[in-house]
């Protein structure tokens, strides 16, 4: 069995990518006079740009598939708009480490339901187990946050701030199962990544006009914006493109739940956000969770042997 076959070098993609994302939402916290809603859209907008450009060739290649098929594209797009919008508004309502926690971990239910309902995928035991030991892991992690607000508006915005994190985890399930769909019916990683993204650079970037307010006041603000429209945009993105050509997309989101392991800890070291002794067991789980879900199961290797 080659590296290639063995899904190896997806999930080593998929936890690079993820460590890219981890670190959106401490890098935002160092500009909180901008508005979450600039940030997303500057990020993603030209993001999808740069991934525009990086696949045009494939983009040609590709263009008879995406004419036959404009729905899926366009619903990939609107998903893709809508990601940062709501993540980056639930990182500002309800704090780094959860707004974060709570989009990532929704993302792999969210995907597993539409590969069971609509790609008619059977749900493994190693996949449910996995992800029953990581939603655990969240849960407590979420408990284990001192810093929880105990005003009554605040705790408002705390509400709304984990409502935007599972709408944010829905969107990201729903363009990485496109994604995954245009792969499998042999459209290029690049050209389904960069398809969606450079929709969605469309609807969003106009909107700065009406967001951008101080997203580019000095060189702080500048080089932050940058970065986040370089790194967790276009380079994890390319990583997790180049992912999907190898797993599927339930096994994909369920390992990016290394972002938030890789979010706690900045908010921890950086942000300063603190956490009790139940929060560090709650990031045990989640790494439990993501070995659980990245070895191969006895009951796994005996069934491929078997197959030959």
């Amino acid at each position: 069995m080659s590296y290639r076959d063995s899904g190896i070098s997806g999930v080593l993609c998929v936890m690079l990518a993820s460590v890219f994302w981890g670190t959106t939402g401490t890098a935002v916290s160092f500009i909180p006079d901008v508005s979450p809603l600039a940030t997303g859209a500057f990020a993603t907008g030209m993001g999808g740009l740069l991934l525009l450009w990086n696949a045009r060739r494939h983009l040609l290649a590709d263009r008879k598939q995406f004419i036959a098929r404009p729905g899926r594209l366009i619903l990939g797009a609107i998903s893709v708009a809508t990601y940062p919008l709501s993540f980056y508004s639930a990182v500002k309502l309800s704090g780094v480490a959860t707004g974060t926690l709570i989009s990532l971990a929704s993302a792999p239910f969210f995907t597993v339901l539409l590969e069971r309902l609509i790609s008619k995928k059977a749900i493994s035991s190693q996949w449910g187990i996995s992800f029953l030991v990581g939603v655990s892991g969240i849960v407590l992690l979420i408990l284990g946050q001192e810093n929880h607000i105990q005003q009554t508006d605040r705790q408002k915005f705390y509400v709304w701030g984990i409502c935007l994190g599972l709408v944010a985890g829905l969107s990201y399930a729903v363009y990485a199962w496109f994604a995954r769909q245009m792969i499998e019916q042999g459209i290029s990683s690049k050209s389904s990544m960069a398809s969606m993204f450079g929709g969605a650079a469309i609807l969003l970037l106009p909107s700065l006009v009406f967001t951008g307010k101080n997203a580019f006041s000095d060189i702080q603000h500048v080089t932050i914006m940058l970065y986040m429209a370089f790194i967790p945009m276009f380079l994890g993105y390319l990583c997790f493109g180049y992912a999907l050509k190898q797993i599927d997309a339930a096994k994909a989101t369920l390992i990016t739940l290394f972002e938030p392991v890789v979010a706690t800890l900045l908010a921890v070291w950086i942000v300063r956000e603190t956490f009790t002794t139940i929060g560090w067991y709650g990031m045990t789980l989640i790494i439990l969770c993501l070995i659980l879900q990245t070895v191969k199961w006895p009951a796994e290797q005996i069934r491929r042997t078997a197959g030959g």
